[in-house]
């Protein structure tokens, strides 16, 4: 008998999934935790790994605390790797040797990159099932790709093809073209990867359609993966539903929640011209927009009429407003999206369907917002919620046209 058959009879079996997140990363700084589409990137893959539901135990291994932070509120255990084995030339395989050396209860491992923002749960559900209800012994990820492939030679010399007859060139829809490792997750039994290998035994694998296989590691690739994870990423168990309300905190989502006074005693207060073209372009959409703020303030007022949506000042229970509105207007919440900045905003922000935060919230604010502006308060993070906003009301629709065929 293999060792790899002994240890699929083995009667203890433990699935983990652990993600490499290293503080050190060369490419971006702290990529793992930059906000992406509004969630750190790593908070998408978390959520994908524990709703899958396939997992005994889910790890982020980190030699950050900030990192260490972000992975807990996503509902991580975190492994600090030593200094060795954060090192800028150690790689995959050694950080996941050191985590399996410090956890012998684990049988089987995943490692999902957290550079892969569109995983679906199902994704890591099937290799799952064929490894630990089945006889494979690895399973990876793997997307298909038409493109044709020449040896690489030195100048002067002659290239020849690799994978193609040139004579007899094929069209797209005449070849199935080749499946190609995109490095989304690597399952692998123990044993495997102790003696030093990804793949080995049985190997299985998974077939991603390329527009779940986005993969980051400039920062040019950073607003195409922020394009594609609003249209294929997954926003959690309860899907997004078409936005109906959108709220806005006007102290410190508006403005910079600062209070200027002049020389005569006077004050004012200043307001974002690109913020306002945003919560008009809602408008336009036939979005319903309103203010709320728990200071009475007549500028307020005037930007309010500017824009003509309803303003309600000196409210004491932001919540019991939400509310109000939401029975009006006869909604479900997750059909109502509300930014907000501080303590008075924080139960509004955890119900809403779409809660939002300027960068400069206050910090518990943010761990409940499902999007987190990459701009302060009155510098244009209102702007940017509402381009987030149609982004999920684009994904609604286009999820219910899906759906429908």
């Amino acid at each position: 008998m293999s060792h790899n058959q002994a240890e699929r009879g083995a009667g203890s079996k433990h699935l983990a999934a652990v993600i490499l997140a290293r503080g050190g990363s060369k490419g971006i700084k702290l990529k793992n935790i930059k906000p992406l589409a509004g969630i750190p990137l790593i908070g998408w893959v978390l959520r994908v790994v524990i709703d899958s539901g396939v997992f005994d135990s889910v790890w982020v291994s980190t030699d950050h605390d900030e990192i260490e932070k972000v992975s807990r509120e996503f509902g991580a255990s975190v492994f600090r790797r030593s200094a060795y084995g954060a090192r800028d030339g150690a790689s995959s395989l050694e950080s996941v040797q050191e985590f399996l050396e410090n956890h012998q209860e684990v049988t089987v491992m995943a490692l999902v990159q957290c550079t892969s923002p569109c995983l679906q749960p199902w994704h890591l559900q099937d290799p799952a099932r064929m490894i630990m209800d089945g006889d494979y012994d690895s399973v990876f990820a793997v997307t298909r790709q038409h493109k044709f492939r020449w040896e690489e030679v030195q100048e002067g010399e002659n290239t020849k093809p690799l994978n193609l007859d040139s004579k007899h060139r094929p069209r797209r829809q005449d070849w199935d073209g080749e499946l190609v490792e995109n490095g989304s997750f690597y399952f692998s039994r123990r044993n495997l990867l102790m003696n030093g290998v990804f793949q080995g035994g049985k190997v299985g694998y998974l077939e991603m359609g390329s527009e779940y296989s986005v993969d980051i590691d400039t920062d040019i690739d950073w607003p195409i993966a922020e394009q594609r994870v609003v249209k294929f990423g997954y926003f959690g168990k309860s899907k997004p539903q078409g936005v109906k309300l959108a709220v806005f905190g006007v102290d410190g989502v508006l403005t910079d929640n600062l209070v200027y006074f002049t020389e005569e005693n006077g004050h004012f207060t200043t307001y974002n011209q690109t913020d306002a073209m945003g919560i008009r372009m809602l408008l336009d959409r036939g979005l319903t927009v309103k203010l709320i703020a728990s200071e009475e303030n007549e500028l307020h007022q005037k930007f309010a009429d500017k824009l003509g949506v309803e303003l309600v000042m000196g409210c004491e229970n932001k919540l019991a407003q939400l509310v109000k509105w939401r029975n009006k207007m006869e909604l479900d919440m997750t059909q109502i999206a509300y930014m907000g900045c501080d303590l008075p905003d924080q139960e509004c922000v955890k119900i809403a369907g779409i809660g939002g935060a300027p960068k400069d919230a206050q910090h518990n604010l943010k761990v409940m917002a499902s999007f987190v502006s990459n701009l302060d308060g009155g510098r244009g993070a209102a702007r940017e919620f509402c381009n987030h906003i149609i982004l999920v009301i684009q994904k609604a629709t286009s999820d219910a046209i899906r759906s429908e065929t």
